[in-house]
């Protein structure tokens, strides 16, 4: 890590719930871009109620009640990271910030070359959440579909 706090936020909050918070972010982000690329070039699942724009998935899934179960979904990942955070952070424990304790067998053997996959992913994510808002944005304003151009 480069270490760019200009605003000094690391100073009120402590560094390893901001990195958690980062990793969570930008790992949604990154599924979310490939998600709203992949729907708006064709990808869908087969039942008619899934045959919608990207942009008006979430009202129309809120109007037919379809989605309590996605709420229900990230609540009880939520959760799930929440007793991660407590157990890591709070607990004292030996656990990484975004660790849940799945895919650690991708990473290199190598410490340094694992720290750079890291670094990596942290950095594709920091990408992928301006991506999103820029996606979503344009899809918006000009009400176009992926791809813009």
């Amino acid at each position: 890590e480069k270490g760019f706090d200009p605003m000094g936020m690391t100073d009120l909050i402590p560094v390893y719930w901001m990195r958690e918070a980062e990793l969570k972010h930008g790992r949604v982000a990154m599924l979310a871009t490939v998600g709203w690329m992949a729907t708006d070039l064709g990808l869908r699942f087969p039942a008619e109620k899934f045959q919608v724009s990207s942009l008006d998935a979430h009202n129309i899934m809120v109007e037919n009640g379809t989605f309590r179960v996605a709420l229900a979904l990230i609540g009880v990942i939520e959760l799930y990271g929440a007793f991660l955070l407590n157990e890591g952070w709070l607990e004292g424990g030996m656990r990484d910030a975004g660790d849940f304790f799945i895919g650690k067998q991708f990473l290199p053997k190598d410490a340094d070359k694992a720290n750079e996959m890291r670094l990596k992913e942290l950095e594709n994510g920091r990408l992928a959440m301006i991506a999103f808002g820029g996606i979503v944005t344009q899809a918006q304003v000009f009400g176009t579909t992926w791809p813009f151009f």
